[in-house]
């Protein structure tokens, strides 16, 4: 039986490195991106060799009409990973109301909403997943990151209490909450800060967005059946 999978933010490096990741398993793919369209382009060529299908999807997740203009192309579904995000850096005092909505609409209010639209699909499969890609500063918080680490934050509550509504179902609702990734989300620090953040890693390195993805493709197999309400840190050993 053909399964087929949403992916948030699949443009970015984790988006991209899931979406490699669950194609070798068969999983077909709602690829949705806002703007990158040039790197899925790209990555719908790269998913040619595993014969799926392959539905990009584009949407503003940031604006409230983003997740009506995503869920009315969606048909058959049995996953859902949101990993769309963007992380503010600079003081909470600094932060301007237009980013604190922008933040709550991009992290909060649209997964939400997406789910809450999506459930019903969902709810149709004898099992079926919802993975929400959090963060490390979700669970212990960041200085300069206030923002970004409480709408982290709200998503791994979101994870915890809907998972509970929902688990006789069998729909399985976790998150995974990644330390320092390498992608292009840390293109704003220089060489220097990199080096400081991975020397305080006790694995002294930053993780690939193939470890991450390894992650969201055993939450959504078989072997992760009796798992649900939970956060899977993916983090090295940093901050646990």
């Amino acid at each position: 039986m053909q399964k087929y999978a949403l992916l948030t933010g699949a443009s970015g490096g984790i988006g991209r490195a899931t979406a490699l990741e669950l194609a070798k398993e068969g999983w077909n793919l709602y690829v949705h991106y806002f703007q990158n369209v040039q790197e899925i382009e790209r990555l719908q060529s790269d998913l040619k060799q595993y014969h799926i299908e392959v539905i990009p999807i584009q949407a503003d997740l940031a604006t409230a009409g983003g997740v009506n203009d995503l869920a009315k192309q969606i048909f058959q579904l049995d996953a859902i990973v949101y990993m769309s995000g963007i992380a503010p850096y600079g003081l909470f005092i600094d932060t301007n109301d237009d980013t604190i909505e922008m933040m709550l609409q991009l992290h909060v209010k649209s997964p939400l909403q997406l789910v809450r639209n999506l459930t019903p699909k969902l709810l149709r499969n004898q099992t079926s997943s919802i993975v929400l890609m959090s963060s490390i500063w979700g669970q212990t918080g960041a200085a300069c990151e206030v923002i970004y680490s409480t709408v982290k934050g709200a998503q791994i509550a979101f994870v915890k209490s809907f998972s509970k509504e929902v688990a006789q179902n069998n729909l399985l609702v976790n998150a995974i909450a990644p330390g320092a990734v390498d992608t292009q989300m840390l293109q704003g620090f220089s060489e220097s800060e990199i080096s400081e953040i991975e020397s305080s890693i006790p694995m002294g390195r930053l993780a690939k967005p193939e470890e991450i993805a390894a992650a969201v493709s055993f939450l959504l197999s078989p072997k992760a059946s009796y798992i649900t309400g939970q956060v899977l840190a993916v983090n090295g050993g940093w901050y646990n």
